[in-house]
């Protein structure tokens, strides 16, 4: 049989059962979905400024220990100042764009490390589903490796590439970077893209085997389509991933260029006004949304399959 008539019964499987009126009230649903972002955004900015006018300037202890945090701009700068000081003059520069500069270095990074998580989450849930040998020999070690410090991962990654030469070039800081970044996004990707290629259900894939599909086609056909439900929403937990692993491995290894490095450059000039502080922390958070924006926009190109489908998992 070709592979188009597998391809047709494969979408005949997965669309059974999905009305078109559930269909429109999703749409409807995810207009609304975007003002929630806003409002978590404004409560944030009112709790910010409510703690800032009720809490003393020292903060609040009881029997010696401090509950509450100071409140002073050294510790906590007004939501307004946070924003006024994107103005400020950063050498030949203000913070604003410093920051802009620091935080596209980390995004690139962060999207190589993001795509580079992902192919070796993909392929190792590939292997565990075909082979169930593999899952259970391999699958107890991923999870023990996220148990792993990152601060003590950083100095020993960044320790073996400088022995590392590429095609005659040497190692460069950066790719230190991304690999340890890449080593926080290959675990939600390989668990969720394996929980997704074992959802279809037995009389989905033997529907298949019927029509004579081997391995490969169940798995571009039927299983891949099956796991998309599962694969977003761990590449979101990736992108975000991503994002802290960048952070604290330029933090840790010293790589200049990346908004970690200059949280700490920050830092140390925050003795009167944290307000940079506070503003390139909030830059690498931004940097998790727009990473995540990016991977939610998957979602409008396979729309068509992000739903969980009610099935069991099996190997076949």
């Amino acid at each position: 049989m070709t592979s188009t008539t597998i391809s047709r019964v494969a979408d005949a499987v997965e669309a059974q059962g999905i009305p078109a009126a559930h269909r429109f009230r999703a749409v409807g649903r995810s207009g609304w979905r975007l003002l929630y972002p806003v409002a978590a955004f404004i409560l944030v900015i009112g709790v910010w400024e409510l703690v800032k006018a009720l809490v003393p300037a020292n903060g609040v202890s009881i029997g010696g220990q401090r509950v509450l945090p100071r409140t002073t701009d050294a510790a906590l700068p007004h939501s307004w100042a946070v924003l006024t000081v994107l103005g400020e003059r950063d050498g030949k520069t203000t913070v604003g764009a410093t920051l802009l500069r620091t935080a596209g270095f980390t995004l690139e990074l962060a999207l190589l490390a993001l795509v580079a998580g992902t192919i070796v989450g993909v392929l190792l849930a590939v292997i565990m589903q075909r082979f169930a040998f593999v899952e259970r020999g391999l699958l107890p070690y991923i999870i023990v490796s996220q148990t792993i410090p990152l601060v003590a991962l950083a100095p020993l990654v960044a320790g073996w590439g400088g022995k590392i030469h590429i095609a005659g070039q040497p190692w460069q800081p950066w790719m230190s970077i991304v690999v340890i970044a890449s080593y926080l996004v290959f675990f939600p990707v390989a668990i969720g893209t394996l929980r997704g290629l074992q959802a279809p259900a037995t009389a989905s894939v033997e529907l298949l085997h019927s029509c004579a599909a081997g391995w490969w086609a169940t798995l571009a056909h039927l299983r891949f389509p099956a796991a998309v439900p599962h694969i977003l929403p761990a590449l979101r937990l990736g992108a975000a991933a991503a994002v802290i692993g960048c952070v604290v491995a330029e933090i840790s290894t010293g790589t200049a260029g990346g908004i970690g490095r200059q949280i700490i450059v920050f830092s140390q000039q925050s003795t009167g006004n944290a307000a940079r502080l506070y503003a390139a922390v909030i830059a690498a958070a931004l940097l998790g949304v727009v990473l995540t924006a990016l991977v939610s926009a998957l979602e409008v190109v396979l729309r068509r399959y992000a739903r969980p489908g009610h099935t069991s998992g099996v190997r076949h």
